[in-house]
């Protein structure tokens, strides 16, 4: 084979290479576009069904509605009936214990563990429950959240452990457990979300 049809055929090949090259980054933009769409992210990554009830529950209990809607995405997904292994019920996880606890508190005394499955059940006992740990802990929702996902007895330990204060700004980093680390930081980043998709306080 000649230089001239060697060259032909390098510039056949290169042109081949160049147009799948230009599909792919397409292809990938065009993914970055929907996946980054309104449409998108409220329909499939952070959803807002029950938005009623978090933001009924959420005012009334005086706690942030886009905090609350974090905390259900991160703990459940929306799904009302999930159960984790450690028996934790519902859109916002609570342990029956809990939320017999808090049922309690709130003077709704015909509560039964069944009733987590309900939605606006949940939400109520969920949000007045993680206004508790807001309230405990000076409003720091690094610290409630840490509360709501390891329970209230480690972070107090933590504290006085580190030496921390409810006004210590605490970077996610310094928290003990990996998993709560990760809780956290997703609920603040879910939270974030929630704000500028749905205007949420």
């Amino acid at each position: 084979m000649n230089l001239m049809a060697k060259m032909r055929n390098l510039l056949r090949t290169k042109g081949v290479l160049t147009g799948v090259t230009v599909a792919a980054v397409l292809l990938l933009l065009t993914a970055h576009l929907i996946y980054n769409s309104v449409w998108f992210q409220t329909r499939f990554v952070h959803p807002l069904p029950f938005r009623r009830d978090v933001e009924h529950w959420a005012m009334y209990n005086k706690v942030s509605p886009s905090l609350v809607a974090g905390v259900i995405l991160v703990e459940s997904k929306f799904s009302q009936q999930a159960q984790s292994h450690r028996g934790a019920c519902g859109l916002m996880q609570i342990m029956p214990a809990t939320a017999a606890w808090v049922a309690e508190q709130n003077g709704l005394e015909d509560f039964r563990p069944d009733d987590l499955q309900n939605p606006g059940v949940n939400i109520r006992l969920g949000t007045w429950y993680l206004k508790s740990l807001l309230n405990q802990f000076d409003g720091n929702e690094v610290l409630a959240l840490a509360a709501y996902n390891a329970g209230r007895g480690n972070v107090v330990e933590w504290m006085e452990r580190y030496g921390w204060t409810t006004d210590t700004n605490i970077d996610l980093q310094q928290l003990p457990y990996p998993e709560t680390r990760n809780y956290v930081g997703r609920v603040l980043a879910a939270r974030r979300q929630y704000q500028q998709l749905y205007g949420l306080p």
